[in-house]
This record gives C-alpha cells, sequence and structure tokens, in this order.
C-alpha cells in the first residue's frame, strides 16, 4: 500500500508541535522495545512490522493521538490496562498531551509479537 509520505519524518512534520511530540515518543518507545524493527506505511500510517510481520501502526486525529495494534485480538485481551482509553477493535486512543505510558506500549508490541510468533507456528 503506497503513502503520500516517503518516510515517518515527513509524516510527523504535517502535524501540530503537539501531536509531532506525543507520537514522536511513542514512535521512539516502540524502536527500543523493538530495535529491529522496521518503519514503513500501513494504510497511509506510519507502522512496523518486525520479519515482515506487521507489529503497530499510529497516527493523530483532531483531538486525539491513536496506536493501532493491528490486531482486535490484543485489544481485546489488554482490556483491564486499557480501561482508561477510549477504545475500539483497531484502536487505541489517547489523549495529545498524555502519551501511552511506556510499560503499556511494551506489553502491546510485546503481545503484537508473540501474536505473530504463534502465527507462524500453526
Amino acid at each position: 500500500m503506497s503513502s503520500k509520505f516517503n518516510t515517518t519524518d515527513e509524516f510527523l512534520d504535517t502535524l501540530s508541535e503537539d501531536k509531532r511530540a506525543s507520537l514522536e515518543k511513542l514512535r521512539q518507545t516502540i524502536k527500543s522495545i523493538v530495535p529491529k524493527a522496521e518503519e514503513y506505511f500501513y494504510y497511509q500510517l506510519p507502522a512496523f512490522r518486525l520479519d515482515g510481520k506487521r507489529l503497530v501502526a499510529f497516527g493523530a486525529a483532531t483531538n486525539h493521538c491513536s496506536l493501532y495494534p493491528l490486531s482486535a485480538a490484543v485489544i481485546k485481551n489488554l482490556q483491564a490496562d486499557l480501561k482508561n482509553y477510549d477504545t475500539s477493535p483497531g484502536t487505541i486512543r489517547f489523549p495529545i498531551d498524555k502519551p501511552l505510558p511506556v510499560a503499556l506500549v511494551r506489553k502491546i508490541v510485546k503481545a503484537r509479537i508473540a501474536e505473530n510468533e504463534a502465527q507462524i507456528k500453526h
């Protein structure tokens, strides 16, 4: 899927300073958890994949930022951890000025890695 952006930095440069700061923090957190993950675009959103398998994507809307675990199961399984956030089967929305805690991002990314590994074994 092509994107109008060539890099995540180009995408982030189109955002307001507060959204850019929030998503850059999220981006750096994901990179620290999975340094080997590759950045790419998924449906015009900055995303990460590991060993060719999708992990997560992120984006910004008018009044919030979002993390997309690209898995309804992960959101369902982490429901208790996500109780303070607005979620749907594919999205975790969070306030622009309150980035997701590192521990929660780590849990989501690790759950996606485990999910991808489980699919490979089947």
